[in-house]
């Protein structure tokens, strides 16, 4: 808090730093700056008069004012717009240089009404007329001009925040695309995805699914190690890629060696990894060939029952693998294999910070085995994430893609 400025040369005298009786639900302080002394001492008298706590300091100066705002910071700036070092709206140039966030009233003399008006379009939240200013229109304009900024910063926040929703959207359709499948497709598809807003920021979770000209379905889902819009950039890099791989007839362990090169090119640092795990559905086959990169397991949840598998894997993308070995399962007849990211099985368990982990997740999924597709994935998700609201729930994004064959 800006104490009263003591007398000395230069300064407001003693007897004009009375601070009048509180009226206001807190006190203010008040950086007067003015180089005309008399002006200084009135302004300091209709305080007094205004039945309202202002504490005030004083500068004859610019610099002066500087030297006073590197040490403390006011509620408000009252500001002479003709001092020996600022004249103009430099003077609120140089004040918004240093704190954008501190409001400033203006003081005009008689003939430069119009000067204040320009002013706050300049940047000022509301100016006076020297000669023409009473106790409470003092009071009452120091005190909006301080609502008036704080309305102004709240606004410019909500913008950004806007923005930011917007480039997260952007980048969540680039993460989350719509299947392509061809017309009769012989697999369906669930994909789901659960953003975690705990840090207002996205992960690097991404999925995709692709039916070439031979049938063949592809299913990839991957997780970019890390959080935010680098991550979530690169995990659209690698989806897309991916998409454009698949389609060139790249797939298998060539695809994921190309996928390794493009994530060091387009990575935002070293040590940048990403865990990847992809399926190749044939349409005259019940087998299917994974790929896994360092990824999690997945559930294969057939007729009334669920279990996990984990196919044999490589490293994760990034960590200069030798090879991913390919591995043949069967897709189970009647059900389906549900990729998921860890997001889903390391949200808390709902018992002190104890995670749930693959063998939770499976007793969670167990009892819901009955369900339908995609009745089961969203009821899978929904009692995970209510298990982990002790936490205030998902800690990490959440990607869950289930394929099966389509019912003839």
């Amino acid at each position: 808090m800006i104490e009263p400025v003591a007398y000395r040369p230069g300064s407001i005298p003693a007897e004009h730093s009375h601070v009048a009786p509180v009226t206001d639900r807190r006190r203010l302080s008040l950086l007067l700056i003015e180089d005309d002394r008399a002006d200084a001492v009135l302004v300091q008298e209709l305080i007094a008069d205004s039945v309202a706590e202002i504490r005030v300091a004083w500068a004859p100066s610019m610099a002066h004012a500087e030297g006073v705002l590197a040490r403390e910071r006011p509620d408000c700036v009252l500001l002479d717009l003709h001092l020996p070092d600022a004249t103009g709206f430099d003077g609120i140039a140089r004040i918004a240089e240093r704190d954008a966030t501190l409001p400033v009233v203006v003081l005009t003399g008689l003939n430069d009404e119009q000067f204040g008006v320009s002013a706050v379009a300049s940047g000022a939240q509301d100016y006076l007329v020297k000669g023409r200013v009473e106790p409470d229109v003092l009071r009452r304009t120091l005190l909006y001009a301080i609502e008036r900024k704080r309305a102004e910063l709240i606004a410019v926040d909500l913008h950004a925040s806007n923005l930011r929703a917007q480039e997260n959207a952007r980048l969540e359709r680039g993460l989350l695309p719509s299947p392509l499948l061809l017309e009769g497709s012989e697999v369906s598809v669930v994909t789901r995805y659960r953003p975690s807003r705990t840090n207002a920021l996205l992960g690097g979770d991404f999925y995709d699914v692709v039916q070439t000209p031979d049938r063949t379905v592809h299913i990839v889902i991957g997780d970019v190690a890390g959080h935010g819009p680098d991550e979530a950039a690169l995990g659209v890099a690698l989806r897309i890629a991916w998409r454009t791989l698949t389609l060139a007839g790249v797939h298998g362990e060539a695809a994921m060696r190309q996928l390794e090169r493009i994530l060091h090119a387009e990575g935002p640092g070293r040590g940048i990894f990403a865990t990847m795990l992809s399926l190749a559905v044939s349409p005259d086959s019940p087998q299917v060939i994974t790929v896994r990169a360092g990824h999690p397991g997945m559930l294969v949840h057939g007729p009334g029952t669920v279990d996990w598998v984990e196919p044999p894997a490589g490293p994760a993308l990034g960590w200069g693998a030798d090879g991913w070995p390919q591995y043949a399962m069967e897709l189970p007849e009647g059900g389906g294999l549900v990729l998921l990211t860890d997001g889903l099985f390391e949200a808390h368990s709902g018992r002190g910070a104890e995670r749930l982990g693959e063998n939770g997740l499976l007793e969670l999924a167990r009892p819901l085995a009955a369900l339908p597709g995609a009745a089961f994935v969203d009821a899978l998700i929904d009692h995970a994430e209510a298990r982990a609201q002790t936490h205030g729930g998902f800690s990490d994004d959440v990607a869950v893609v289930r394929v099966e064959r389509s019912v003839r």
